[in-house]
This record gives structure tokens, sequence and C-alpha cells, in this order.
């Protein structure tokens, strides 16, 4: 154990006759309760002290965290339409790949598991960690079980190893691992964090917009087609961005979810009067999915994927060795990939702690983990929590009741699979590069004066959206943090547990040619 005590969840309050502690809400007061102490405004919102309106509002306390049940609801269906591609997306990663016995998953059901697990686990999260945030199959661990896992084992074995990786996970946050590393990170690197994660999810939009894209040669990426916005699918998504801006600016109460419905509109019109195609045949067609009006609105879901994983298959067919490296990789994609989106996303919603803690730190964990391990089970690949719940934030949500509305819209998306195409993913990500812009606020807790601050946080920013990947920016600013800072003469500011898990991420960034030599 370090002799440096680990910082403290609990900010300290003043003493006080009563049960209130100063607060910065219009009273100058809020009320603690005996389990948690009241979240700290960051601008997002401000807590409130205010009677609940009935069981739901005392056991979510929406009221509490300044929200309303229909600011809620209306969040709720924000994120749902910002992340519903991933109904559409995960079968077109996971479906079509064959394994190393030549087998594939079929796409219709991977959809419907997709639709099931994120509605479940999105739920619980809500029940349980009560916290806006939504969970479904993360798109890097699904990439890189379609692309580096399956190559080596079958897609049954490969589940198996996102379940081991997901009781992991589940075991690091119930016994409060996860949570140690969590209060060892220093609050200017959770801070670079959440303004990574706004620069991370407005460049997704940038990309999946066409506003943004590879060139054939010289700089990686440039503006449009050639430096010019060629299309009109890329159009609209400068239309949303626009006026989503306007109505939230504005302040108008469901802005971001009347921009995307207007600007939804403006797309069907212009898919109607253009037939316009995928951009995979047409540089300036749609990007994802065609906005177009379903011919039929109902599908019968197939859960035949439901159960079909092998938990130790890889240690047999590749060895214990190159197996646990693969576990290894998850683990720690998953792992700090989901800590990283927590942090941004409670600091976006004004839901933090002095030191970057949440309410309910430990149950979120928790839950998250069980996301993995139904991923796995599901055959969906791990299910985590999203950056795009951020989008639902910006529209108000504060509590559980948004997650309950994301899954229950998610349970439809199975039988309502042709609904989910008709939002386009040029509108969902003006909906990303706004919200985006709105995490950016959290830069002003990062002391830049201080090269030894600014240098790790720099690097933690730019490299998520560099490398298009949140785990990747928190590895690096965890090793330049360590590094600078001790050997600055500001070893104190270095927790132990900092040491550790930089050391963990210099093995994660090396993993190729030690899966090479193992391989060999």
């Amino acid at each position: 154990m370090s002799s440096e005590r680990p910082v403290s969840a609990r900010p300290s309050a003043p003493d006080t006759s009563s049960n209130a502690v100063p607060g910065n809400d219009a009273t100058g007061l809020f009320t603690r309760s005996e389990e948690e102490l009241p979240p700290l405004s960051t601008g997002a919102t401000a807590t409130v002290d205010a009677e609940p309106k009935g069981a739901i509002d005392r056991f979510f306390e929406i009221t509490r965290r300044g929200s309303t049940l229909a600011r809620e609801i209306r969040g709720g269906i924000v994120t749902f339409v910002t992340m519903a591609y991933i109904v559409i997306l995960n079968p077109l990663i996971l479906g079509g790949v064959d394994d190393v016995a030549g087998n594939a998953l079929d796409a219709a059901q991977i959809g419907a598991a997709t639709g099931l697990t994120a509605g479940v686990m999105t739920i619980l999260f809500g029940v349980i960690a009560r916290l806006p945030f939504a969970l479904a199959a993360g798109l890097g661990i699904n990439s890189f079980l379609a692309v580096s896992v399956v190559g080596q084992v079958t897609w049954q074995e490969a589940m198996g190893l996102v379940v081991i990786n997901g009781i992991l996970i589940v075991i690091f946050g119930a016994t409060g691992i996860r949570t140690a590393i969590f209060k060892a990170v220093p609050q200017p690197l959770k801070a670079a964090i959440t303004v990574g994660i706004g620069l991370f999810i407005a460049f997704i939009g940038f990309v999946d917009s066409g506003f943004v894209t590879r060139t054939p040669g010289g700089p990686p990426v440039q503006l449009g087609t050639d430096g010019s916005i060629t299309s009109v699918p890329t159009l609209i998504f400068l239309f949303g961005l626009v006026l989503i801006g306007i109505l939230v600016a504005r302040k108008v109460p469901g802005g971001i979810l009347i921009g995307i419905v207007v600007s939804t509109i403006v797309a069907l019109i212009a898919q109607a009067v253009l037939h316009l195609g995928p951009s995979v045949k047409d540089p300036n067609g749609w990007h994802m999915t065609i906005p177009e009006l379903p011919s039929s609105w109902v599908t019968i879901p197939d859960f035949g994927l439901i159960g079909q994983f092998d938990l130790f298959g890889a240690f047999g067919r590749v060895g214990a060795l190159s197996a646990t490296m693969l576990v290894f990789t998850l683990v720690f994609s998953n792992f700090f990939d989901a800590m990283g989106t927590m942090t941004g996303l409670a600091k976006n919603a004004g839901l933090a702690y002095k030191d970057g803690t949440f309410p309910r730190l430990r149950s979120a964990f928790v839950v998250e983990g069980f996301g993995a391990v139904a991923g796995g089970m599901t055959s969906t690949s791990s299910n985590t929590v999203y950056v795009d719940s951020a989008s639902g934030i910006g529209e108000g949500a504060r509590s559980g009741v948004a997650s309950l509305v994301v899954g229950v819209l998610f349970l439809l998306s199975m039988f309502l699979t042709p609904l989910t195409l008709v939002v386009p993913i040029e509108v969902g990500s003006a909906a990303l590069v706004v919200v985006g812009a709105m995490m950016m606020a959290q830069i002003r807790e990062i002391k830049f004066d201080k090269f030894a601050v600014a240098l790790p946080a720099f690097l933690t920013i730019v490299t998520m959206p560099l490398t298009y990947s949140i785990a990747n920016g928190i590895g690096i600013g965890f090793i330049s943090w360590a590094l600078v800072n001790a050997l600055s003469g500001r070893a104190r500011k270095v927790h132990w547990l900092m040491w550790v898990v930089a050391a963990g991420f210099a093995l994660y960034f090396v993993r190729g040619p030690i899966e090479a030599m193992l391989g060999g």
C-alpha cells in the first residue's frame, strides 16, 4: 500500500447544524443524502433543493439534478436516434467475416441480438447506476474481433474471450480496483479526457458526414472531396449542424431533437428528389443509411446467436500465452475506454464531484462490466457505455430515466429495424459535433501555464481523435504524466497506481511485436 492517501470521492463539507452544505444553485444550498454527496455543477446543470414529485422522481433524483421527466424522455430519444446506427453497423462489421474455421455470423441474427443486448443492458444501467448513459456493442472491440481475432480462433471462441474480458472487468469494478485507479488519476487528466472525448466525437461526426475524408495521397485527411463540399448529404449535415447550433444557442427546449427531426425531413425530401445511392458506389451518396420511408415497418427478430460462445476454446487453439494476450488487449481497451467515456459524460452532465468521480460510480463500473459479459454471450461483442450518450445529455438528460427510454427503444428496434434506417448518419453526426463543442468547456480546468500538466493533458486530448481511440489517449496521458512529473522533480504528483497502469499501457502499446514473438 502507498503512504500517499488517495483522493477522496467525497469532497469535505463545512460544519453546519443542518444537513445542507454550500452549493451553487439558486438558493446556495442543496440537501445531502446519507449515501452520497450532491454532485458538483460543472456548467451543464445545477442541483436544486426541491421536493421530489413522486416515487420515480425520488428514485432517479430527477428534480434534484435539475431535470424534468419530459427532458429525460426527450434526452433518451435523442441519444437513441444518435446511436441507433449500431443496430445496422454492428452486423456489417461482424457479419460475413469468416473465422479460422471458415464460418461466419449471420447478419440478421447479429442485428436482433445487438438490439436485445443494448436494450437490456441500458435499462439495467439506468435502474442500477441511475445515470443517463446508454450501452451498446463497442465499435473498437467489434472491429478488433473481426480484423485481428477471428483469423486465429472461431467466432464462438472469440466471444468466449469477450466473456472472460467482461468477467475480469466486473471483478475489478466490484472489488474497487477500478474505482481506485479512477481516483488515482489527477484532475487535470480527467478534464483532458473529457475535452479529448469532445474532439473525438466531433471528429467522428465530421468523418461520418463526409465533411472530412481520407486523401488518396498527401495529408491524411481533407475537407470533403478534393478540398470541396460536393455532396448533398454533407450539405444536409452542415444544415443540421447550423440549425442545432442556433437552437442550442437560443436555449430552445428540445433543440437537438428538433434539429434532428427537421434535418431528417430535409434528407427524406432530398432523397425523394435526387435518388442518391450509398457512398461506396457514389462518393456523393449517403455514408451509411439512405433516408427513405420503409415499405415494411415490422420485422421478426432471430435470436439464434444467443449462447453461442466457447469460454476456453481459444486457449486450446492458440495456446495460453497468445489467448491471454488477446484477453489483455480486450480488457485494456474495454476498461479504459469506458472509464474515460463515463468521466467525460458525467462532467458534461454536471454530475461530477471535484475529484472527477460521480454518483454510484462502483455500480456503473460493475454494470458496464456485465455489458461485456452479455455481449460475448449474445455474439454481439462487448457492450459498453457509448460516447453518443452526450447528445442526450446535451438535450438535458441527467438521470437513469433517459437510459430507460433508450433501452426500450433499442428493444423496439428489434422489431422496427426498417425505421432505424430513416435517420441518416449525416444528421446524427451534426448532433455529435454540437455536443463535442459543449464538452470543450472543460478545458478551462487545465492549467496550461504549468508544462508538467500541459503536456500530458495536450497529448491526451489530441491522441484520442488522431488515433481514433479513447483508450489510446488515456494511455498516452498516463505514461506522459508519470514520466514528465517524476523526472521534473514532481514525483509526489504521481500516485503509485498511475505507475502500475502506465506500465500496463506501455505493454499494451507494444502488444503487436509481443504477439508476433509469441506466435513465432
